[in-house]
């Protein structure tokens, strides 16, 4: 594993009234590896991904991106790519207007454009309305926004809801070559049995941090299933400290 930390969180509390979403959470996520961070909905998965992009607030704690809180990293939309609901596209455009317009806003030729949506798979259907787009189109098409800079750094809120057997398989694939290029990955899931297939290391959240660290670890080398040790890990009313590896 890199000693190289990308993204750090610490201690990252975020509370909307009396209402807590996340609670003095802490982990690293490793140059060059695929990480999933897991838990059920409403655990805090968002958030603290919002937390790290400078999207949300946090109550106390810190999250930092390159050694940096994200508004104040240089260059930082070239370096981290991100999909997630909320960072959305262009109304009314084609898919490939839509990322000629964030090209320019980057400052990023047009080739590029023509490049991811090829990587991705979309470079025959990239002329129609993203309003037509299936949302496995639309998952595509969020990846290819989040490939356009060539990023160090990609930041994925659920990437496969939506997605066909094929599209996931597709996916995994897909992730690991970017991974294998040397770049970071750090995705949200609840699709266990398709993350087992595609991380290096693991996050569970209930809202508290309940693991971090290998998955070779934590299923102790495939003795266990990853939705076992998950249940085990990550009960809604548990007040037990997070595993680490």
């Amino acid at each position: 594993m890199s000693s190289a930390v990308v993204a750090d969180f610490r201690g990252l509390t975020k509370r909307f009234g009396e209402f807590t979403a996340v609670e003095d959470v802490t982990f690293e996520v490793p140059a060059g590896r695929i990480v999933g961070l897991l838990g059920r909905n409403g655990a805090g998965k968002t958030t603290s991904l919002r937390m790290l992009l400078g999207l949300t607030a946090p109550t106390t704690g810190s999250a930092t991106v390159f050694g940096k809180p994200y508004a104040e990293l240089p260059r930082a939309a070239h370096r981290i790519g991100v999909s997630m609901d909320g960072i959305g596209a262009t109304p009314g455009v084609t898919g490939r207007r839509d990322l000629r317009i964030w090209a320019r806003m980057l400052g990023l030729p047009r080739r590029r454009v023509d490049e991811v949506l090829e990587h991705v798979g979309l470079d025959d259907r990239a002329d129609k309305q993203l309003k037509g787009f299936s949302t496995g189109m639309k998952q595509r098409h969020a990846l290819a926004s989040a490939l356009l800079a060539d990023p160090e750094l990609l930041v994925l809120d659920e990437p496969a809801n939506g997605l066909d057997p094929d599209g996931i398989r597709w996916l995994r694939t897909f992730l690991r070559s970017l991974a294998d290029e040397g770049r970071t990955i750090l995705l949200s899931s609840h699709l266990l049995a398709e993350v087992e297939q595609t991380v290096d290391d693991v996050v569970i959240l209930q809202k508290s941090l309940r693991y971090c660290g290998s998955l070779t670890e934590l299923t102790s080398g495939g003795r266990h299933s990853l939705e076992d040790r998950f249940f085990e890990l990550a009960e809604p009313t548990g007040t037990g400290e997070a595993a680490h590896a």
